[in-house]
């Protein structure tokens, strides 16, 4: 489970708007998780009404095996409208209450705006300040709350409770009938700190959020952007406020029309409010959610400073309004087509870039277990798509590609590909059409990489980008569906900023595969079998003695019949019919007679072609296509460096590993079984090695924390293993 920073957290909590309770349960949780008393002071001293100095560390003493814990802190900022990144859409899946546009929201350019000067009033009425102030945001039978008096502590001034008791109807009377005197309308106020009114309208029983009957407004402050630039971005953000007022200090308070109609909506348009403003250069203060929360009274002073109305009833009318311009502007969706119009005038598809599989700017993902010579078949395909050649029997448009190396260092990748030409019999005609981009130990999550792939990119005119492999880009959890829509999403943006194909290939989740389909093999969420247009799926076949000693006789076949044609062609020609070519003991003495010259160079070369057969691996591709008709499975084998595909049919009637015929299940011995349970660990071990080794070593600790077993368990498996050892704490393969 995923840990959030409590002290970012408790940044999304207002603490006035917590019980006496659910703020000491903060503390709880802060301390037993770690933190300190500093930090939930610091955090506390946010509530000016109810803060008092030295409380949080009298308290925290106190704090005994509680039994809360940091989720608290969680569950209250949830409650005030925070949202993990899998609840919010940024590029990862959307439920049905997600906003599309909400991962922009950025209306203003900072580079064009203009500062205003906000001016003081030459004429200085305070009773037409108030009045105006009352009439713009309450009607007359409304409870007003206010404050005039202050307690001090600590030689800091904070405002009561106040009045909470009068009608605006009330309050507007009295105003107009003393208003040479206001004391005694509203209380006489200390000059030094000024007058404070709260926004929303109250049920005359109390200041609280439960007291509000109505969430009217929501308030926009900053203390640290300037007052000119905070004039200027309020108005180019157009705001629906209804009332602008100076506080005499060093920000404007907005009044913001949100029109709830209840505080769980409040809560939701708040935090959009509070997005859109922090999103374009807007710092504003976030503890000021609090529908019940004070604003400055205009028609006062405050330490020599007027506090006055600005201006009112700017930007758009209503939320809604204003909502709809937000959503809008940052709208970048194409407007739906009609049929009708596209009936007789269809769109040209995207060219095949794999004939029969991909097209260009699609993408594809091509999956297998270990061992099945994935990164090979990917380096197949960029030198087919290279030098327009066939991939896998499938022909491929010529084309400029760029290959992500993320796993061989430098000269690995290099050699790698120049082995594969050279094992495919390829001219290197086109090595122009290929670029690598090697990234091992260089590499950024993905949602970093794209950016600077695309930069890099954009002029290359590439047919297909390569990823290869996935696993050194993820970020999240691979089996959230959430993060992995988010991750996928990446290779989105770089197909549709580039016009070029993204191919990536991923590994297989554990265990047999052979009962599965094709798209559910790869590891981790479904996301990966929805998202590309393409997926082709490598699965090991079952070699059994009898098909393995026939590709054995066939290679020594081969053997022979090479050195008739280079060394004695006239009788091979006369005495050799077909059916000879296919048996190894006719071909054996037919060259005791022809080429009894040669028995001991022939001998070594047919007992090579025995053992090379013995390394070759059997594999089934199979796949799921969005865009083409489905394709009959292909069987071939790899034959390092390279995949053949097997022209013989002699793999048809082979099997994929864990899906024997019903009258071969549960036929093997227990010897076999726990051969197959070894074998699965050292691959494991294998695998785990070369995904965090560098420098052909790794710690044990790396190696544990990729496999997900316990550092002893990895030792095991190094001392099972014929080929690793241990060395002062590392894994290192062993010198042959």
């Amino acid at each position: 489970m995923k840990k959030f920073n409590l002290l970012d957290m408790l940044e999304h909590i207002d603490p006035s708007r917590l019980s006496y309770q659910e703020w000491l349960e903060c503390g709880m949780a802060l301390k037993a998780e770690g933190y300190t008393a500093s930090d939930w002071d610091q955090w506390s001293q946010k509530d000016g009404e109810r803060y008092r100095a030295g409380e949080c560390w009298n308290k925290w003493d106190t704090f005994q095996d509680s039994g809360v814990t940091g989720a608290t802190i969680t569950q209250y900022a949830k409650e005030q409208g925070w949202r993990p990144r899998s609840e919010r859409y940024d590029g990862g899946a959307l439920d049905w209450d997600s906003t599309i546009s909400q991962e922009s929201l950025v209306v203003v350019d900072q580079g064009w705006v203009e500062e205003k000067e906000v001016h003081e009033p030459t004429t200085w009425k305070p009773h037409e300040q108030m009045i105006n102030y009352l009439n713009a945001l309450f009607d007359s039978t409304d409870y007003v709350g206010y404050v005039t008096d202050t307690y001090s502590y600590e030689d800091k001034k904070s405002p009561t409770k106040g009045v909470y008791s009068k009608t605006a109807g009330q309050l507007i009377q009295e105003i107009t009938k003393y208003k040479e005197d206001l004391g005694f309308a509203i209380g006489d106020y200390d000059e030094t700190v000024g007058a404070w009114v709260r926004f929303n309208p109250l049920d005359g029983q109390g200041v609280k959020n439960d007291n509000v009957t109505d969430f009217r407004y929501a308030l926009v402050e900053s203390d640290t952007t300037d007052i000119s630039r905070q004039n200027a971005l309020l108005r180019e953000l157009e705001l629906p406020i209804a009332m602008l007022v100076h506080s005499g200090g060093k920000s404007l308070h907005a009044i913001v029309r949100v029109e709830a109609n209840s505080i769980q909506q409040y809560k939701e348009r708040v935090d959009y409010l509070y997005e859109v403003c922090m999103k374009n250069g807007l710092e504003i203060d976030r503890q000021n959610r609090n529908p019940s929360r004070l604003s400055r009274l205009p028609g006062v002073t405050r330490n020599g400073n007027k506090q006055f109305i600005v201006d009112q009833n700017i930007g758009k009318k209503t939320w809604n309004e204003w909502q709809e311009w937000i959503e809008s502007i940052n709208d970048d969706l194409p407007d739906p087509d009609n049929l009708a119009d596209r009936w007789e005038n269809m769109p040209d598809k995207a060219p095949e870039l794999i004939h029969g599989v991909l097209r260009k700017g699609h993408k594809m993902l091509l999956s297998g277990a270990s061992k099945a010579g994935k990164s090979f078949a990917l380096i197949e395909l960029s030198i087919a798509l290279a030098e327009g050649k066939e991939w896998i029997g499938w022909p491929c448009e010529q084309g400029k590609i760029l290959y992500v190396n993320m796993e061989l260092d430098e000269a690995s990748a290099f050699h790698r590909f120049k082995d594969v030409y050279e094992a495919l019999g390829y001219a290197p005609n086109n090595l122009k059409n290929i670029d690598i981009w090697n990234l091992r130990g260089k590499t950024a999550p993905m949602d970093k990489l794209a950016p600077k792939l695309i930069r890099r990119a954009e002029k290359q005119n590439y047919v297909a980008v390569i990823i290869d492999p996935i696993y050194k880009v993820l970020t999240g959890d691979e089996n959230s569906a959430e993060d992995m829509a988010h991750f996928t999403n990446q290779f989105d943006k770089i197909a549709s900023e580039l016009k070029s194909a993204v191919i990536y290939c991923h590994h297989h989740s554990k265990g047999t595969q052979g009962g599965k389909k094709s798209m559910d093999r790869s590891s981790g969420s479904g996301v990966f079998a929805r998202d590309p247009d393409a997926i082709l799926d490598l699965v090991e076949l079952e070699i059994t003695e009898g098909l393995m000693r026939q590709q054995q006789d066939e290679a020594v076949c081969k053997v022979y019949e090479k050195w008739f044609l280079e060394k004695n062609f006239n009788y091979f020609d006369e005495y050799i019919g077909r059916d000879d070519l296919l048996s190894v003991t006719s071909l054996l003495d037919h060259s005791k007679r022809a080429l009894k010259d040669y028995q001991q160079e022939i001998a070594i070369e047919t007992l090579q072609a025995a053992e090379d057969v013995k390394r070759r691996t059997a594999w089934r591709i199979e796949g799921t296509l969005r865009e083409f008709p489905k394709f009959d499975a292909r069987n071939m084998w790899f034959e390092f460096p390279v995949h053949k595909l097997d022209d013989s049919g002699l793999l048809k009637k082979a099997n994929p590993e864990g899906d024997a015929p019903p009258w071969q299940k549960g036929s093997k011995t227990n010897a076999d079984k726990k051969k197959s349970r070894k074998e699965e660990r050292l691959e494991a071990l294998e695998e785990g090695f070369s995904s965090v080794a560098k420098d052909g070593k790794a710690t044990v600790e790396d190696v544990s924390e990729a496999l997900g077993k316990a550092d002893r368990t990895v030792r095991n498996y190094v001392k099972e293993h014929s080929d690793f050892d241990i060395q002062d704490g590392y894994i290192v393969g062993k010198q042959s």
